[in-house]
């Protein structure tokens, strides 16, 4: 699977529950968090729009759609694929 970013802010159940379901895929996908709030070009440029999640690719970074917060284990990892983010 390739590497995800998410970007994040403490406190955001949302952003809690993603990070969560994502890390709990098998295999788990190699994620990195981002708090944006530790950056002001980044708080900027998402404000409250987190959890965002972000695919990164030899030909760069992709945003995705924003993730169906009642998606469970294998539905994410379908809607991943519909995505472009597979194995």
């Amino acid at each position: 699977m390739a590497e995800l970013l998410l970007y994040t802010r403490q406190g955001c159940c949302l952003c809690e529950g993603l990070e969560e379901k994502l890390r709990a895929l098998q295999p788990p996908p190699l994620l990195h968090r981002v708090d944006v709030d530790g950056d002001p070009a980044l708080q900027a440029r998402f404000g409250l729009e987190v959890p965002v999640l972000v695919v990164c690719t030899p030909a760069g970074e992709r945003q995705l759609p924003r993730v169906p917060p009642r998606l469970a284990a294998a539905q994410l990892r379908r809607w991943l694929e519909t995505q472009g983010v597979g194995d």
